[in-house]
């Protein structure tokens, strides 16, 4: 029987990703974990950690028997720009502890399979922007960029050189209407429902041609649980896989909110997040994901408002953007 440990659950990825792990495994084989002192969704099996303290997450994954875990804790693209060095700090040497542990549990013949998340943000202004493909150019411009891409290296090393059974996924912006914002660049994509469903106009902070590759949660959440559970011998790209769900732009998501607040109206006001959006891809070739463990996207932009615009009904729902 899989025991699986969640380190982040407290964010948006975390929180729905457990309940996805525990219908399918059960709840006595699923251990929610962040730093808070409680888990902010009603999590049965929580547990308070520190993902920098190493002995603590061994400790944990020993006393449970954990099988596999998925290190979600990070700061992203805007919150890691206002403070680089914990970002840095937190993102590479929380992947490192897991890494390290996945390492040593593999040699006493306990393997641990883990999952990590990257990012589009590990390209970068010379990467192709148009179906970005798997292998290309990453020079990214945020810390929070560049963490992601030495995560990759990282991840690869360790399963070339020590068998560490670990995968990822290049996260686009995911969408949700569960949880708050994370602190990504891509934000606008859920504060735009919250401002029509208050009949107010929106002040967009990036440009209304702005694509940037998205992802509804549902699908996320999918194609992480099908890539953890997809034969060991079929996973090919040990970095982290472009997984694709769908592109658009401010413009043509108001557009399609338009279609239920007919007065709705966005303005644009680039700002500094604006940079940031302008080295990333508008969209992604996921060939090699569709090819190795049968990954295709569900949701298309006219069901996620639809689906959006059914379940915000308060302000609790947000947008991770692993972006």
């Amino acid at each position: 029987m899989e025991r699986i440990l969640v380190i982040g659950t407290n964010g948006q990825i975390g929180s729905e990703l457990v309940e996805a792990l525990t219908e399918k495994y059960g709840v006595d084989n699923v251990i929610a974990a962040d730093i808070g002192p409680h888990s902010l969704y009603g999590a049965e099996c929580y547990e308070t950690l520190d993902v920098l303290d190493s002995n603590r997450v061994a400790q944990i994954i020993d006393g449970y028997g954990v099988t596999q875990v998925y290190q979600l804790a990070a700061l992203l693209s805007v919150t890691g720009e206002q403070a680089p060095l914990k970002a840095w700090t937190l993102n590479m040497n929380g992947l490192l502890n897991i890494l390290e542990i996945a390492r040593e549990r593999g040699q006493a013949g306990k393997p641990l399979r883990v999952f990590w998340p990257s990012s589009i943000a590990a390209f970068g202004p010379h990467t192709p922007t148009v179906d970005t493909p798997q292998l290309a150019v990453m020079d990214p411009t945020t810390i929070y960029g560049i963490s992601k891409q030495a995560g990759e290296r990282l991840c690869e090393y360790y399963f070339n050189k020590f068998d560490v059974d670990v995968r990822s996924i290049r996260y686009p912006g995911i969408i949700s209407h569960k949880s708050p914002p994370g602190g990504g660049t891509t934000d606008y994509a859920i504060a735009i429902f919250h401002a029509a469903q208050r009949g107010e106009r929106y002040d967009c902070y990036l440009g209304p041609e702005t694509t940037l590759p998205m992802i509804y949660m549902p699908d996320a959440i999918r194609a992480t649980i099908e890539l953890m559970e997809a034969p060991a011998d079929q996973i090919r790209i040990r970095s982290a896989y472009n997984v694709a769900g769908l592109s658009f732009n401010p413009r043509e998501l108001a557009q399609a909110i338009k279609q239920y607040f007919p007065q709705f109206e966005i303005s644009y006001q680039p700002d500094q997040r604006q940079a940031i959006a302008d080295t990333w891809p508008h969209s992604l070739d996921d060939t090699y994901a569709r090819a190795d463990w049968g990954w295709h996207a569900g949701i298309g932009l006219q069901q996620l408002v639809e689906d959006m615009m059914a379940n915000i009904k308060a302000p609790q729902c947000g947008l991770h953007h692993a972006a």
